[in-house]
């Protein structure tokens, strides 16, 4: 099922007119996710494609993002996808508390896909080495993204946006819920 995420109403973004997701859970503890951004793609500032590396900071250019609790906790994980394919996969343990590494994630599987207008990022992570990602319970996400144009100038995209500015670790992101897979 695809979802649309919605332009932060503070944001301008004159280059994408729109952002969709799809996301898979499967029993095994695995999330897929699927990134098409639409618009005129040649006005992004999108970094060269690399060897994917685990990298601090991607939120801070063109940048897809995950966040995932199991319901009803406030523990959750943070991932970041960039169109280079590196990646970043952190833990807190509350509202933008205790980050630590989660260096027990292997590298997610990422591939991007690009022409004059649609960007696509697929990444696919096995979330079963986190212990609080509990594979039977409900998972709560956040689905976001942040998009830098040539200019220079950020946009900020998400399922749901908490009131004032920007916040995807706030609990009001969260706006998506993924029931425990069937056996």
């Amino acid at each position: 099922m695809n979802h649309a995420l919605k332009l932060h109403p503070a944001s301008v973004c004159d280059s994408v007119a729109r952002i969709d997701v799809e996301v898979t859970r499967t029993r095994e503890g695995v999330l897929q996710l699927k990134y098409a951004a639409a618009g005129r793609i040649d006005e992004l500032r999108l970094p060269t494609v690399t060897a994917p590396a685990r990298t601090d900071e991607l939120w801070r250019h063109t940048c897809f993002e995950a966040f995932v609790r199991a319901a009803p906790d406030v523990a959750y994980a943070e991932f970041n996808f960039a169109p280079s394919t590196q990646w970043a996969a952190c833990r807190f343990s509350a509202y933008r508390e205790g980050m630590t590494i989660a260096s027990e994630i292997a590298a997610p599987r990422i591939d991007v896909q690009s022409n004059a207008e649609v960007f696509s990022l697929r990444a696919s992570l096995d979330l079963a080495p986190l212990k609080h990602l509990r594979r039977n319970a409900s998972w709560r996400l956040g689905i976001s993204a942040v998009i830098e144009e040539a200019n220079g100038r950020k946009s900020y995209w998400a399922l749901a946006h908490p009131p004032g500015k920007p916040d995807f670790h706030h609990s009001d992101s969260f706006a998506l819920e993924l029931g425990a897979p069937r056996a």
